[in-house]
């Protein structure tokens, strides 16, 4: 299942309001996974790693999507949307859905990132 947390207007938005909702959504176990998106990249990931629990990576390349979820278990991909291409953009998608994470050595380091 797919939830839409917009935006859904050409118009200037606040896009912390978008992430906090994708990253509410993950951190309260209603999605697996998250996708955001704005210019960079940057401020959505910085947004959703405000979140206790989410694990947000900036990904501009396949391999990139792949070891954020192998290595650091992220469970939300931010995309870089003026950087990248669209079609890119879906396939690091796929890419971050599809990959599992490998545990072993990475998850001891996952541990770690948390600051509780």
């Amino acid at each position: 299942m797919v939830q839409d947390f917009g935006t859904h207007s050409l118009e200037s938005v606040d896009y912390p309001d978008f992430a906090h909702a994708v990253a509410s959504a993950v951190e309260d176990g209603l999605a697996d996974r998250g996708i955001v998106l704005c210019g960079s990249g940057n401020g959505v990931a910085i947004t959703a790693n405000k979140h206790q629990g989410i694990r947000c990576a900036v990904c501009w390349t396949e391999e990139i999507a792949a070891l954020a979820r192998q290595h650091n278990n992220a469970n939300v991909i931010a995309l870089p949307v003026r950087f990248v291409p669209e079609i890119l953009a879906q396939a690091m998608v796929r890419i971050f859905i599809a990959t599992d994470f490998e545990g072993g050595r990475h998850g001891r380091r996952v541990d770690k990132i948390a600051c509780s």
